[in-house]
């Protein structure tokens, strides 16, 4: 279904869907981001709604139920960006507030920082290199965490367009194939979503987008992300269903390398099972939880669109960060509509 003919009430919805999915990711992942499953299991058992951090929570000490991280608060700054910059994120820019945001981070005594690619791009930039070479050697899931906004912002028909616009929005730190091939695949997916596709058409759009992706960039070795996505969402629903998360981490992987976090996102999506359910699942599984229960919420918000979440689950992660997605929906908008 082409964007152009869906009703805009109904592309509004599923867009907002995805970025409060995004969110209500984020935030369930909060207390279990960087850690084992055996520390997990210890200080949370199965993750099933919002917690505060627990004993062995150390990036997010002491943050309290329902508060996002990093992978939202970036993918709002990559909003911000897109809709000044008329659809174009502006490299400078970027990686100025991307200094910005860190130093600020550092100054309330936060350990939630950036992640190791964004960190060495912004070091080279303050280096002298300019802002958009930076990323030549970022492969981590930096991008990927945030993109949604760029699959809000372009359509999904036109999957080299979308696929250019994730490149511009990752070249300052993830301009590699793995680092552009794992954002486009989210992206596509969240684009598809808003465009109507089902969840299965979100996943191979997902996969297209990241064969795409992969020729972007510079080269730099690792699996590929779209033949390990198809791999993953066809294997992984013969598992018994009480082995899945120690086959995602042992088989899938839960780091932040691009082709371990965004595979494991797209592989439970394809899980088919409830949204909600799917975004705990992600923030039980280990490693870098908050960034695939964010990327899996934000799919999953696109494809099923309100109906997605439970409205107190939505009012939590709003209230408690203040957020207005709505607003930063429409500026998304503005950009994805003709005219």
């Amino acid at each position: 279904m082409n964007a152009d003919t869906r009703p805009t009430a109904a592309l509004r919805d599923h867009a907002l869907a995805a970025l409060t999915g995004l969110a209500i990711g984020d935030a369930l992942g909060m207390p279990t981001q960087s850690m084992s499953l055996t520390e997990i299991r210890a200080d949370h058992g199965t993750i099933t709604g919002f917690a505060d951090a627990g004993p062995h929570q150390r990036i997010a000490a002491g943050m309290s139920a329902g508060t996002i991280t990093d992978d939202t608060e970036q993918a709002l700054m990559v909003a911000e960006l897109l809709v000044a910059g008329g659809g174009r994120l502006d490299p400078t820019r970027f990686a100025e507030a991307l200094i910005a945001w860190e130093r600020g981070m550092q100054a309330k005594g936060s350990l939630d920082l950036l992640g190791p690619s964004t960190k060495t791009a912004v070091q080279r930039i303050l280096d002298g290199v300019p802002a958009s070479e930076a990323g030549s050697t970022g492969t981590t899931n930096g991008a990927a965490m945030r993109i949604a906004p760029v699959g809000i912002a372009v359509p999904s028909g036109d999957l080299v367009r979308l696929v250019d616009a994730v490149q511009d929005a990752s070249r300052v730190t993830h301009d590699t194939g793995l680092g552009i091939a794992g954002a486009a695949a989210v992206a596509a997916a969240v684009s598809a979503g808003v465009d109507g596709a089902t969840r299965s058409e979100a996943l191979d759009a997902a996969v297209a987008a990241a064969a795409i992706g992969a020729e972007r960039g510079h080269w730099v070795a690792g699996a590929d992300i779209a033949a390990r996505t198809q791999w993953a969402r066809g294997f992984l629903p013969t598992v018994p269903v009480d082995e899945q998360i120690d086959t995602v981490a042992r088989l899938i992987g839960t780091s932040v390398a691009s082709q371990e976090s965004v595979v494991a996102a797209l592989a439970l999506v394809a899980l088919d099972l409830d949204p909600w359910q799917t975004v705990c699942t992600a923030a039980s599984i280990g490693g870098d939880t908050d960034t695939i229960a964010a990327m899996a919420g934000a799919v999953l918000g696109a494809v099923h669109g309100p109906d997605a979440w439970p409205a107190d689950a939505v009012r939590t992660v709003t209230t408690v960060n203040d957020l207005d997605l709505a607003a930063v929906v429409d500026g998304l908008l503005q950009l994805r509509l003709p005219g």
